[in-house]
C-alpha cells in the first residue's frame, strides 16, 4: 500500500494540492522552532531582559498578550474568511505579517524591550491566524477516514520545515562563536533566516492550493459585522455541539500543557540543566526529529484505532515526560524526556486538528477551527503564566514548575472522556 494513497483525498483534490497545503506546515514551523521554542525565548530573557529575576514572568506576558488578542479576534477572522469563501486571501495578509514581524525581531538588542514586545506580538498573532486558517483546508482535501494520516502528512512536513529553519539557525551560531561572537551578534541573525524560510517556502502553498469554498449570502452584509452576528449565533448554538464544546474545554487543558514546552523548553535547558545556546538548539532538534516520526506514523495508527484512543495515549506520555524531565539530574534522562517529548507533541497536534476536522460543518470550517485556535490560544495564556508564576514564587524552582504541568495533562486526559467522536460527527452533518 503507497504511503500517500490517492484514495485518502476527496473527489477532484490532487496530491500536489495536499503537498501545497503541507508546505505551510513547513514554512511555519521555523517560528514556533527558532523564535518561541528554541533560540529568541532565551534571547529574551537572558539578553532583553538582561537576566532580571522578571525576564521568565515578562516573557509569558508577552505571549500571553498576544494569545488574548487572537481569542478576541479569531473567531470573528474565521466567520468572516467562511462568509465570503476568502481563507487563502486572509492567510496571505497573515503570512505577510508574521514574515515581517520576526523580520523586525532581527533589529532587537539588550534592552530594547518594546520593539522586542511589538515584533514578538504581532508575529505570534499572525502566526496563530495563519495556523487556524490552513487547518480549516484539511476537511476540504481529505475523506472522513483519512484524516489522521493527511493530518499528519502536513505535521510531519511541518517539523521538516522547522528543522531546516533549525539547522541552519544552529549553523550560522556555530560559526559566529568560533568566531568570538556574542548572542547580541548571532541572534538577530537567526530571526532573518526564519523569515526568509517562511516567506520562500510558503509561495507553494499559494501557487498550489485551491479555495474550494463558495461566498454566502450572509456576506453581503455589513463587513465584520455579519461574521460576528454569524459568530454569536455558533455560540448560542454551543449546546448542539456538546462533543465540540467538550473536547474545546479538553483542548484548552493540554494544550496549556504543550505551550509550556514549546515556550519554555529552552528557558528551562538552560536555567535547571545548565544547557548553553548550541546545546539548547541541538535539544530543540532532536525533538522536532521525534516530532515528525510521532505525527506521520500516529496518523496512519490514529486512523486505524480511533482520534480519541489516539490522543488519550499521547496525553499519557505527556504526564510520562514531564515526570521525567522534572526528575532529571543529568543529560541522559532529559535527552530522553526530549525524546517523549517530541513524539507527543507531533501525534496530539495531528490527532487535535483531525477531530475539530470531523466536529466542523462543512459551511463554517474556518470559523470552527477559529474557536479551536481560541481553545489553544486560551492555553497558550494559563500554561506559560502558570509556569512563570510558579517560579517566582518558588524562588526560580524550574523543576517545581515543570513537574505542575502534567495537572494539565491530566486533566485534558479526564476531559477527553466526554466527546462522543460519532455522535459529534453526526451533528457536524446535520442541517
Amino acid at each position: 500500500m503507497p504511503l500517500f494513497p490517492q484514495t485518502a483525498l476527496n473527489a477532484g483534490v490532487r496530491k500536489r494540492e495536499v503537498f501545497g497545503w503541507a508546505m505551510y506546515d513547513f514554512a511555519n514551523s521555523g517560528y514556533t522552532t527558532v523564535v518561541l521554542t528554541a533560540v529568541f525565548n532565551a534571547y529574551f530573557v537572558g539578553v532583553v531582559a538582561d537576566g532580571a529575576a522578571w525576564g521568565t514572568l515578562a516573557w509569558t506576558l508577552v505571549i500571553a498578550a498576544s494569545s488574548l488578542v487572537v481569542m478576541l479576534t479569531l473567531p470573528a477572522v474565521g466567520a468572516y474568511a467562511d462568509l465570503r469563501a476568502a481563507k487563502k486571501r486572509v492567510l496571505a495578509v497573515m503570512t505577510a505579517a508574521c514574515v515581517l514581524g520576526t523580520a523586525a525581531l532581527a533589529g532587537v538588542g539588550r534592552g530594547d524591550l518594546a520593539l522586542a514586545v511589538v515584533a514578538v506580538g504581532v508575529s505570534s498573532i499572525a502566526y496563530a491566524c495563519g495556523e487556524a486558517l490552513i487547518a480549516a483546508f484539511l476537511p476540504e482535501l481529505a475523506r472522513d477516514d483519512a484524516l489522521g494520516r493527511v493530518s499528519g502528512w502536513g505535521w510531519s512536513f511541518g517539523y521538516l520545515g522547522g528543522m531546516l529553519a533549525l539547522g541552519a539557525s544552529l549553523a550560522w551560531v556555530l560559526h559566529a562563536q568560533s568566531l568570538g561572537q556574542t548572542a547580541e551578534s548571532f541572534v538577530p541573525v537567526t530571526m532573518l533566516i526564519t523569515a526568509a524560510i517562511y516567506a520562500v517556502a510558503c509561495l507553494a502553498t499559494f501557487s498550489l492550493l485551491k479555495e474550494r469554498a463558495v461566498a454566502q449570502p450572509a456576506a453581503a452584509g455589513d463587513g465584520f459585522g455579519a461574521s460576528w452576528r454569524r459568530l454569536a449565533t455558533t455560540l448560542k448554538q454551543v449546546a448542539d455541539y456538546r462533543d465540540l464544546a467538550w473536547f474545546l474545554v479538553c483542548g484548552a487543558c493540554y494544550q496549556a500543557g504543550i505551550a509550556v514546552v514549546i515556550t519554555l523548553a529552552a528557558v528551562y535547558a538552560e536555567q535547571a540543566m545548565g544547557f548553553k545556546q548550541a546545546d539548547t538548539m541541538m535539544l530543540v532538534f532532536l525533538v522536532n526529529i521525534a516530532a515528525a516520526a510521532g505525527a506521520f506514523g500516529f496518523g496512519y495508527w490514529q486512523d486505524r484505532i480511533g482520534h480519541q484512543r489516539a490522543l488519550a495515549i499521547t496525553l499519557a506520555g505527556w504526564i510520562v515526560m514531564t515526570l521525567m524531565a522534572g526528575l532529571a539530574r543529568g543529560p541522559a534522562l532529559f535527552w530522553a524526556a526530549a525524546v517523549v517529548a517530541g513524539l507527543c507533541m507531533g501525534s496530539s497536534q495531528s490527532a487535535g486538528r483531525a477531530l475539530v476536522a470531523l466536529f466542523a460543518p462543512a459551511d463554517r470550517r474556518a470559523e470552527f477551527f477559529g474557536l479551536w485556535t481560541f481553545a489553544v490560544r486560551l492555553a497558550a495564556i494559563v500554561g506559560p503564566l502558570t509556569y512563570g508564576l510558579i517560579t517566582w514564587l518558588s524562588s526560580g524552582n524550574h523543576r517545581i514548575a515543570i513537574v505542575s504541568t502534567a495537572v494539565f495533562f491530566v486533566a485534558g486526559l479526564l476531559l477527553l472522556a466526554r466527546v462522543d467522536v460519532e455522535r459529534g460527527q453526526r451533528r457536524a452533518k446535520a442541517p
